[in-house]
């Protein structure tokens, strides 16, 4: 724990304990999520690689979303704001966000 902690630049167990629980809670939403989204989007008719192609876009599509949002809630945007930039710039190949 006390290498996350290091690598995080976080000082207290408590706020280390807050952000798993965001991370917990964000993955389960998500999944849930681009489950429901991508039924209604792709008829199951279609084939699972036209599924799983459109499950993996959407959830990457979402997941910094939700990883801002349940980090405010719990109060936590200082350190989920740009770890979520860093997704968007990772899974969108600069495509989407520029770094200044």
């Amino acid at each position: 724990m006390n290498k996350l902690k290091q690598r995080w630049g976080i000082t207290s167990n408590w706020q280390l304990t807050v952000i798993l629980i965001v991370f917990a809670i964000t993955g389960s939403t998500a999944g849930k999520v681009t489950s429901v989204l991508t039924k209604l989007i792709i008829p199951e008719s279609s084939g699972w690689i036209l599924h799983a192609v459109a499950y993996i876009v959407i959830v990457f599509t979402i997941y910094p979303i939700f990883l801002v949002f349940f980090g405010r809630i719990f109060g936590e945007s200082e350190f989920f704001g740009p770890f979520a930039r860093k997704i968007i710039r990772y899974t969108s190949f600069g495509l989407l966000y520029k770094k200044k």
